[in-house]
């Protein structure tokens, strides 16, 4: 029988980067119980050991690295030294991400070039390394994950927004270009997700930003896994976890006015009962 395309079967070898915890460590849960063996890849040295020593409690193979994402030298290296010990990657899930919200005018340059080096360029160097022999062997999956502040703008998410748009991009032209190699490609617009990074977002958003987003209810990780995994089992170019993300996808465009209504009027009720608008 053929293979089916996207999913994970016993003995894939997946790589995950921010795969010490949040929604990098969900998938990798996943991909350890269907069978796979899993790679980490993440900045700290002890989460990323904490994290292997529970998926192996769980009976996986697992191994890690502790690498900067923005550094592509090292993300090859690291990618190269995986792929020797536990075979070609057949699986990449790039969810090393950050988010710092913040008003335009109070934002400082290294937050727009930090965005962009963690969530656009942490995805790209990601899938240098991979790409090249998934095309080789003319198979293999990778998925990005991209948020719903990719698909339309909000306030306080212009650096944040920006890098999320660009992954975005980078995933619908890379699908076009890998898809005729065998490759599927795949991207992820989670909302807000309950992870130690929505907390650390939390502290610096905007009272603005906290009208618009703060009645959407956080998913688990767990649950965008879930959602994850679905996708590649249907060989999904696309994976949305919540209807507003759907819809957001679906009718963005011509629901651009209303969306624009919506949000402003809430910037406005909020800028007036915090007292931050103009006098």
């Amino acid at each position: 029988m053929a293979r089916k395309q996207g999913c994970v079967q016993g003995g894939d070898h997946v790589i995950v980067t921010g795969g010490s915890s949040g929604i990098g460590f969900a998938i990798a849960q996943k991909c350890i119980s269907r069978g796979a063996v899993v790679s980490l890849l993440a900045r700290g040295e002890e989460r990323l050991s904490a994290a292997a020593e529970e998926l192996r409690a769980a009976g996986g193979e697992v191994h890690f690295r502790a690498v900067d994402v923005t550094v592509t030298e090292d993300v090859a290296q690291a990618v190269k030294d995986l792929e020797a010990q536990a075979g070609p990657c057949q699986l990449l899930v790039s969810s090393a991400g950050q988010a710092r919200p913040g008003r335009f005018l109070e934002l400082t340059d290294d937050v727009f070039r930090s965005m962009m080096d963690v969530d656009y360029f942490g995805t790209l160097w990601a899938v240098r390394a991979v790409a090249p022999g998934m095309v080789e062997r003319g198979r293999g999956t990778i998925v990005t994950i991209a948020s719903t502040a990719g698909l339309a703008g909000v306030f306080g998410y212009t650096a944040y927004g920006s890098a999320k748009f660009a992954v975005r991009g980078f995933t619908e032209a890379l699908r076009m270009e890998l898809a005729p190699h065998g490759v599927q490609v795949t991207g992820v617009f989670p909302p807000d997700v309950d992870t130690p990074q929505l907390a650390e977002e939390n502290s610096w958003k905007p009272v603005e930003t906290s009208a618009i987003t703060g009645a959407i209810k956080p998913l688990k990780p767990q649950a965008v896994a879930d959602g994850v995994m679905r996708g590649l089992d249907r060989g999904r170019p696309l994976v949305f976890l919540d209807n507003t993300s759907r819809i957001l996808a679906t009718w963005g465009g011509a629901m651009g006015p209303l969306l624009r209504r919506f949000m402003d009027g809430k910037v406005r009720s909020a800028q007036r009962t915090s007292g931050t608008g103009r006098s």
